[in-house]
């Protein structure tokens, strides 16, 4: 399975699709127009442990909304997640039973390994 979530208004995630070559046999969801449904997320915090991991501190509404001065439980961050798009970490790839989540240069450095390209 080949699969990425991403938000289609974001240059950061353009690039790293072009750069992982995503083509038309990736399934593709744009989380803003498409949103993560609750058992998605579900196993996605299955692959890497927490929903923390999923959560972006990086959205202008963590700190617009004062979460940064808040001690967030798993159910928080899911809830936010599932609420909001931009507070998911992203592109997420899901890949041969594994998970990348951001946009970190290791993380892409991670897919495309695990590509083979």
């Amino acid at each position: 399975m080949k699969k990425i979530y991403y938000l289609s208004t974001c240059d950061t995630c353009k690039r790293i699709m072009k750069e992982i070559q995503v083509d038309d046999s990736w399934e593709k969801q744009d989380i803003k127009t498409q949103q993560i449904t609750a058992e998605q997320l579900e196993v996605m915090k299955n692959f890497t442990g927490s929903y923390e991991s999923l959560f972006s501190r990086r959205a202008m509404k963590y700190k617009a909304l004062g979460l940064k001065d808040v001690t967030l439980t798993e159910e928080d961050y899911k809830k936010y997640i599932l609420e909001e798009y931009t507070f998911l970490k992203r592109p997420v790839v899901l890949l041969n039973e594994k998970v990348f989540v951001g946009n970190s240069k290791k993380v892409v450095a991670s897919i495309i390994e695990e590509l083979g390209q």
